[in-house]
């Protein structure tokens, strides 16, 4: 293996961890967000199925911060790491929140199109496209917030954040 020094000080060897580290800090933190818009459950949180479509912004934000700080308790965050990080989860949750709101009726929508005598395939294939979008617009903002939560973390406090996430998803398969 080779050890030299890069320009910017670092070696080859811990570069590549940080980019591990980036990728599986993000894959976890998008399959959170992904099953939250997909399913619009918190229950993680304690709330059963109390989903983004039932719950009103005040409880939403609310869930938000205990989460933040829930899970950002343990990995020495400050306060204004944790209130910055907040902000960020409330914006996206927010510009989430109608997304969340067309999905549901794209699941109505589908179910009265099944539901009739005949199949309309077209009609079929349009809503899928047009949940499929949905679900692209929610994945390239949960991406967003997940780097912009990122940049506010030291690589450390990244790196426990991860480790902590793994903990809980082995015990909890959320």
């Amino acid at each position: 293996m080779n050890d030299t020094i890069q320009p910017n000080g670092e070696k080859p060897k811990t570069r590549w961890r940080r980019v591990v580290l980036a990728i599986v800090f993000g894959g976890l933190l998008i399959g959170a967000g992904a099953k939250i818009f997909a399913h619009g459950t918190l229950g993680f949180l304690g709330g059963g199925h109390c989903g983004f479509g039932q719950a009103d912004l005040e409880t939403m934000t609310k869930r938000a911060e205990f989460m933040v700080r829930f899970m950002l308790s343990e990995i020495g965050a400050s306060e204004a790491q944790q209130a910055k990080i907040a902000d960020i989860v409330k914006a996206a949750m927010s510009d989430l929140r109608p997304l969340r709101d067309k999905h549901a009726e794209g699941h109505k929508a589908g179910a009265e199109l099944l539901s009739k005598p005949g199949i309309d395939r077209a009609a079929l294939e349009s809503l899928r496209a047009e949940q499929m979008q949905l679900a692209e617009t929610a994945s390239r903002r949960i991406a967003q917030a997940l780097a912009d939560a990122a940049e506010v973390l030291t690589p450390e406090q990244r790196t426990a954040l991860v480790e902590r996430m793994q903990r809980m998803q082995g015990a909890h398969h959320w």
